[in-house]
């Protein structure tokens, strides 16, 4: 990787249920681009146009009002009650990240603080799927009564001989003109020539998907006259939840439906003592909570709520009502997750473990090398389904956008759930896990120095393919253990953990490799085998505020006072000004390591990419040994790359690509090896991600949600100094006497 890429949470996204579970989610489309491109010969459509391709699709109708194909839905129900557990299996609570800013405590999931009207609907996308047409219209039948305007089906088109719907367009009630003969109608002319619209068709999956969507309106929104059209007034009264959408790619959408037999915190039966499960129940596939955990968790979940904008937590209930997986991730860790995204550890050593307490952590680092909690999960086992569960209800928590590595130990349900969720994703396994596990499974070798010698330097210091495979070879015979089961079915999997293959995947620091060092556990030296879960939210909230507060103190430091230098290198001058003080250290030590390469030499030269030999003396005094390492140097693209991957591994350049830099007179570090991410002037706010600035001026709901978001901006911007603080509060004085003037004019 030799750009640097940003990551930031983007538009809002929802979770789709799965089965056998009260919460369900489906794979979202990866082709969503592609219009109408199914096998045979189907009918392909263009704007308000339709084109056969071939004959085997023909139209049910043009202009087909969506009362007269029967496809009404009666009632209204999107009510969410805010007291308590409702008794309405069918009933249901969509979680979405940014869409619905306010939530009941009570309800098994819960985002963010204040109340819910229950009727928050995202405008449609391209590439969101449904489970069916009913459920595709009505969503957007449930999206235009909540903007305010009506509904209707403009065409639709089956299979010939078959009467099944293969797709339709849904368009706003104010399409089109009146034809010539009903101009001289005596009814009210409300047709403007409205354009919005969505277009639907039924993919392989046989779910339907949106094609194309149109969401400008040339007409005013009127509430009273859409309350009172035909396409709401029917809505169907058993359908009493809000339509879920999968979106595309990556996205998911989880649905967390109420049963009877929830208690409020979603843990066994309401009308059963706490932790008690009935006999015909799994227990291995419940959450293991002790008498008292369940409203451990509620009361904690309510309290962040009202304190932790943008807080989200989701439970997973199995069939009989029962926890079966809870996840949660706060405000700070959403927004965090923009910034450092790119590569993230899946921590399970509690669950892999058998800690009292399954926790699983996903972490990541920040722009000082400190891990970062990106989210935690209670889970019932490290199953498979388990896993899916998990990650999906992640990726919705971070808006969609999977990151780029994901480093994890050996289990294969974990495996096999990352290529399920996320599939573009570079999954590799922890190093200091696989070495650790090597000693462990080889019984009296892990004593033998000699051994753990050869294995580290077959491991760690190879940089060719070639060398890795002969040093590995020669040191399973020399110690004869080819024929050891486990070790050869390691080594089958060495292209996810084995330093040599993953030269072209970032880690950001994540793994040392040279000397085998990594980030530890995010809770190591805080939770142990017998912390309870009351102990653990004690502790989990005194963590986080210490590594805040060390961020906040390293920020301090890297702004204020800069690193001493050692050389005269303009390199190291350049980055001190840039870095923060821990990053630049460990660039430092590259630049200090430069003279150890004494040897610059060119062997291969093609156009303007031309390829060095560096020779290096390695150790010290008369055990000093001389390796080579190759360098290709782009003179046009200012682009270097060199055998040990330094950048790639660490983040920044090696004493190898500098002193190649150096050679050919380059006085700058080249732009593109300069991360953001790393760089001390860079404005992070971890607050949440404010989305479209698209307000519903008759929505007091989406009033509250834009200005709460707007002001805490402004709030995080005036904590960088006593500056910025005074001129923020200056700016709230004057801007809340401006609004008391407003109200003054309206008594």
């Amino acid at each position: 990787m030799t750009d640097d890429t940003d990551f930031s949470p983007s538009d809002h996204q929802a979770l789709s249920p799965s089965p056998n579970l009260h919460i369900t989610i489906e794979e979202g489309s990866q082709n969503s681009e592609q219009l109408f491109d199914d096998d045979g010969n189907e009918l392909e459509m263009e704007g308000n146009e339709l084109e056969m391709d071939g004959n085997d699709l023909e139209i049910e109708g043009n202009d087909v009002d969506i009362e007269d194909n029967g496809l009404e839905i009666e009632g209204n129900g999107f009510d969410i009650e805010s007291n308590g557990i409702q008794n309405d299996c069918d009933q249901m609570l969509e979680i979405e990240e940014d869409h619905e800013s306010n939530r009941d405590d009570t309800t098994a999931v819960a985002v963010e603080n204040g109340i819910s009207q229950g009727k928050n609907y995202p405008p449609p996308v391209v590439g969101i799927e449904f489970e069916s047409y009913d459920d595709a219209y009505n969503y957007y039948n449930c999206y235009a009564k909540e903007l305010g305007f009506a509904i209707r089906v403009k065409s639709s088109w089956t299979k010939r001989n078959s009467k099944e719907k293969r797709g339709a367009v849904l368009c706003c009630n104010c399409e089109g003109f009146k034809t010539i003969k009903e101009a001289n109608s005596r009814r009210k002319e409300t047709r403007t020539g409205c354009l919005a619209m969505i277009r639907l068709r039924l993919v392989e999956s046989n779910r339907w998907r949106v094609d194309e969507v149109k969401l400008e309106h040339n007409h005013l929104f009127d509430h009273e006259r859409a309350q009172n059209c035909k396409s709401h007034k029917k809505m169907d009264a058993v359908a009493k939840r809000k339509v879920e959408l999968t979106m595309d790619v990556e996205v998911r959408t989880i649905k967390l439906y109420r049963t009877p037999v929830v208690d409020p915190v979603g843990y066994g039966s309401s009308n059963s003592l706490e932790g008690e499960i009935s006999e015909n129940v799994d227990r291995s596939k419940c959450l293991k909570l002790k008498k008292g955990d369940s409203q451990i968790l509620y009361n904690y979940f309510s309290r962040i709520q009202l304190t932790n904008p943008n807080f989200v937590y989701l439970m997973d209930l199995n069939d009989e009502g029962y926890l079966r997986n809870v996840f949660w991730i706060d405000s700070r860790s959403r927004a965090a997750y923009g910034y450092f995204g790119d590569v993230v550890v899946v921590d399970t050593t509690c669950l892999s473990n058998k800690y009292e307490i399954p926790i699983v952590a996903f972490a990541g680092v920040n722009h000082h090398g400190q891990s970062i909690l990106l989210g935690c999960g209670l889970l019932a086992d490290d199953t498979f389904e388990t896993y899916v569960w998990l990650f999906r209800a992640w990726l919705t928590c971070i808006s969609g956008r999977p990151p780029q590595t994901i480093i994890t130990d050996q289990c294969r349900a974990m495996q096999g759930a990352i290529t399920e969720v996320f599939p573009r994703a570079h999954h590799r396994l922890h190093l200091s896990h696989v070495m650790q596990s090597i000693l462990e499974n080889l019984g009296e070798l892990q004593e033998s120095g000699v051994f753990q010698m050869m294995l580290n330097r077959t491991v760690y210091e190879t940089v060719k393919v070639d060398e890795f495979e002969m040093g590995w070879d020669d040191m399973i015979r020399r110690f004869g253990i080819a024929d050891h089961a486990w070790l050869r079915t390691l080594y089958e999997e060495r292209e996810r953990w084995a330093p040599v293959y993953l030269k072209d995947i970032f880690f950001a620091g994540m793994c040392t490799f040279p000397n085998g060092e990594s980030m530890s556990s995010f809770f190591d030296g805080f939770v142990h085998k017998r912390t309870s879960l009351e102990e653990f939210f004690d502790i989990y909230e005194l963590v986080l505020q210490k590594k805040h507060k060390k961020e906040a103190v390293n920020d301090l430091e890297s702004r204020d006072s800069g690193p001493m230098l050692k050389t005269r290198c303009f390199y190291e001058l350049q980055l001190s000004k840039l870095y923060t003080n821990e990053i630049f250290r460990r660039f430092q030590d590259e630049v200090v390591m430069m003279p150890s390469c004494f040897s610059i030499t060119q062997v291969h030269a093609n156009g303007p990419v031309v390829t060095y030999m560096i020779k290096e003396r390695e150790g010290e005094g008369d055990q000093r040994d001389i390796r080579n390492f190759e360098v290709m140097y782009d003179k046009a693209g200012m682009e270097i790359r060199c055998i040990c991957n330094c950048f790639n591994f660490n983040g920044y350049l090696c004493r190898h690509g500098l002193c190649v830099l150096n050679y050919n007179g380059v006085e700058e570090i080249p732009f593109q090896y300069i991360l953001s991410r790393w760089r001390k002037d860079f404005k992070r706010l971890y607050i949440p991600d404010l989305g479209s600035n698209n307000v519903d001026i008759t929505n007091p709901v989406q009033w509250f949600d834009h200005l709460y978001r707007r002001s805490m901006q402004v709030v995080e911007e005036g904590m960088i100094s006593q500056d910025h603080y005074m001129v923020a509060w200056q700016s709230f004085k004057e801007s809340l006497n401006k609004v008391r003037l407003v109200a003054d004019k309206h008594v």
